[in-house]
């Protein structure tokens, strides 16, 4: 796959060093509102903002640090983890809206009110994430309208230069015995329904820089990943779902067990995944001593930090690097000195561990956009300092921290919000 260098960074800045995906999910809006509502019980449009937060912050601070990038949403999750969040790690934010519009035949998804990319791209997030119910066989105007938002975000995106990460659930239609409007994975699904969709959006129309796909197969159904005629049949399906894609892909847990996630991942990493996106397998057990923080807290520490260090360990093992392909200008070297010679354009794998070199890179754009003259070389190289201007010489005063990226303007941070409804 070939990108552009805004948003190589990002995705580079998501990942870890040797190039795999190592993510934790605290954007959920309606499961966690359930739950709050459910142990204070009360009704859910009486959770206050403040629970909401307290619980999105607790998650942040003791699993953020240990992820690749933590994906926050806008209207919670940021504000309860800004000052939270590492510098040294990538940061991804949701636009979707948790409502949704249901239909006889077919969901229709929504970005979230007074947000777009511009203004996460702003609040120095590396990527966007929009999650859209998907079925091949919705009507065509469901089908129409999720392919028309897809396109929107994407050109959105290329605008801003910033990577765009698609998550894709099938879902069942009203009336189907299995059907739920929680955001969970179809325990009557189909896998073929799956790849078709994959398959609709891997057309280059939508720009996908990075897919966050459920399981081929319900997880609780797969049976253990080994040599037998069960497993080598359910690994054929995410081959298939594998075999639809071109651009990196992770897998989310929807819903899914620690065990289950598990399992689903070594499956996932034999069709070469590359790595995960995951919320509530990792931390959706500790939360049941709600409202109790610190049993919470002491669970994430015992339970959820252990399980996401094992994760990582079996990505490390078998999850396929990602490693970017870009466009760079190059000169001869028997021409280096000349400011006439024209830079040849070339293509190259950038390995995610190497340091940046002194070639001039630049993003896959036509040639006729590409600059043609030399770049005056530096005194001393640039380097960054906590208010973004850069300068000949770093004398930072202070460590870093994110809010030296900016933050959340105080007149978009309400004290009270609405909750999200299921």
């Amino acid at each position: 796959m070939t990108t552009t260098l805004g948003k190589t960074w990002g995705l580079r800045r998501m990942a870890d060093a040797a190039g795999r995906f190592k993510m934790v999910a605290i954007d959920q809006r309606p499961p966690i509102v359930n739950l709050i509502a459910k142990r204070r019980n009360v009704a859910v449009d009486a959770v206050t903002f403040a629970d909401i937060v307290a619980v999105k912050r607790l998650l942040a601070r003791v699993l953020a640090p240990h992820a690749s990038a933590p994906l926050v949403d806008p209207n919670f999750g940021y504000p309860a983890a800004a000052d939270l969040l590492l510098p040294s790690r990538g940061l991804i934010m949701t636009l979707e809206d948790h409502r949704f519009v249901e239909t006889p035949r077919g969901r229709r998804s929504a970005t979230i009110a007074d947000w777009t990319v511009a203004k996460i791209r702003r609040l120095g997030a590396d990527g966007v994430k929009v999650l859209a119910w998907y079925r091949p066989d919705a009507d065509a105007a469901t089908l129409a309208h999720q392919h028309a938002l897809v396109e929107a975000i994407s050109r959105a995106c290329v605008d801003e230069d910033i990577p765009f990460i698609f998550e894709l659930l099938v879902y069942p239609f009203p009336g189907d015995a299995s059907h739920t409007t929680g955001y969970v994975e179809d325990p009557a699904n189909h896998p073929q329904r799956v790849v078709d969709s994959v398959r609709a959006f891997a057309d280059p129309r939508f720009g996908i820089d990075l897919f966050k796909l459920e399981s081929a197969l319900p997880a609780a159904a797969l049976p253990p990943c080994d040599d037998t005629l069960a497993s080598r049949a359910a690994q054929a399906w995410f081959d298939q779902v594998a075999a639809e894609i071109t651009t990196p892909w992770v897998m989310s847990s929807a819903g899914a067990s620690m065990a289950d996630f598990e399992n689903v991942l070594r499956y996932a990493y034999r069709a070469g995944a590359n790595g995960f996106l995951a919320g509530r397998a990792i931390w959706w057990e500790a939360l049941s001593a709600f409202p109790d923080f610190d049993a919470c807290a002491a669970a994430l520490a015992a339970s959820s930090v252990p399980y996401l260090a094992r994760l990582s360990a079996l990505t490390d093992a078998h999850a396929t690097q990602w490693a970017p392909i870009i466009a760079i200008l190059v000169r001869s070297p028997s021409k280096a000195n000349s400011r006439d010679s024209e830079p040849r354009r070339e293509f190259r794998r950038v390995g995610t561990q190497s340091s940046p070199t002194s070639r001039r890179v630049t993003s896959a754009l036509p040639p006729a956009s590409q600059p043609t003259a030399r770049a005056r070389p530096r005194a001393r190289p640039d380097v960054w300092c906590p208010t973004w201007r850069r300068v000949r010489r770093a004398t930072p005063a202070r460590a870093p921290t994110v809010r030296d990226r900016g933050s959340l303007p105080s007149h978009s941070v309400p004290h009270q919000m609405a909750p999200p409804t299921s």
